[in-house]
């Protein structure tokens, strides 16, 4: 192909061509572009429902191993199967994936990362959202890396928005010796719900017990559509769905996470339900299939 020189190619624009681009560049330049989608953030329609699942960051490459996979003797099955697809077990990295529910006339916020250690509020401000557009923070669980961006400086990030937790779960940390102290400062500002409870049209919570004693998982129904944002629930994206016994070094009763997982998997897997899972490969965005006696997670297709 020839190439064409920039002398040739004002020529080809025209003077009329030529004065409309230089016109426009000026203006152009002086405007600040919205962040793209994939820009700490990633933004999808479910039915009627805009969801943005937003990064809180990553950890520094680490060893999986034991807290990603604790099941007794079964570290050699769990790091050949992270090497078959292509994931070193001692650069292993860890994604936190909160997400924001945009109903249309409620924005809800499912956990809210790991505080000033995390990247939340700075991504937020990429997709367009301001703490102070969240009008209700859904807490799935009362472990750190969920519950650390409920407060900065002493206050509440989040204003001006309902705060919910599951009663079991609330009660459980809160009867500690050493209790988490954001879920001690917010104790009165919660709203206390148990499974099935409607956070939102189409919002409710979902019974998903082991990763902690009253863990819950939100489901989110629009346009004939489901997706489960699972917290914890869903352990890691290969060796939990991949290994029916896997379980984590931090799950709380080993053997009714596994129970939980199962149950999620084969509901998922049948009925087409997309799920997103906090810790996942960012975007954490998927669906779960059948693979032979367990199953397999594949990421959904990133759109820009």
């Amino acid at each position: 192909m020839q190439k064409v020189s920039r002398r040739q190619a004002l020529k080809l624009l025209g003077t009329t061509g030529a004065v409309a681009a230089a016109g426009t560049l000026p203006a152009m330049a002086q405007q600040t572009p919205a962040m793209p989608n994939g820009s700490g953030f990633y933004r999808f329609k479910l039915g009627d429902y805009t969801l943005t699942v937003l990064s809180d960051g990553q950890t520094p490459p680490g060893n999986a191993f034991p807290n990603w996979g604790a099941t007794p003797g079964k570290q050699a099955e769990f790091e050949a199967a992270l090497r078959e697809n292509f994931l070193e077990p001692t650069q292993f990295i860890n994604n936190f994936n909160p997400m924001v529910i945009d109903t249309g006339r409620a924005k809800i916020l499912i956990d809210t990362g790991r505080g000033q250690a995390g990247q939340l509020l700075a991504h937020m401000a990429n997709a367009g959202l301001r703490p102070a557009d969240i009008n209700t923070v859904f807490i799935t669980h009362g472990h750190g890396d969920h519950i650390g961006g409920l407060l900065r400086d002493g206050q509440p990030v989040f204003a001006n928005a309902q705060h919910i937790i599951g009663e079991t779960e609330l009660q459980f940390w809160l009867s500690q010796a050493n209790p988490p102290a954001n879920l001690v400062a917010l104790r009165d500002r919660f709203t206390r719900v148990r499974s099935g409870a409607e956070i939102a049209p189409g919002v409710t919570a979902v019974d998903t017990p082991g990763h902690t004693v009253g863990h819950l998982a939100v489901q989110i129904t629009s346009g004939g559509r489901t997706l489960w944002h699972l917290g914890d629930a869903g352990g890691h994206y290969i060796l939990s769905l991949r290994f029916p016994d896997h379980y984590l070094g931090f799950d709380a009763n080993p053997q009714q996470a596994v129970a939980t997982r199962a149950r999620l998997w084969q509901a998922a897997a049948a009925d087409r339900i997309a799920v997103v899972g906090y810790h996942f490969a960012w975007p954490g965005v998927g669906y779960v299939r059948r693979a032979g006696n367990a199953y397999e997670y594949v990421p959904a297709f990133f759109v820009f």
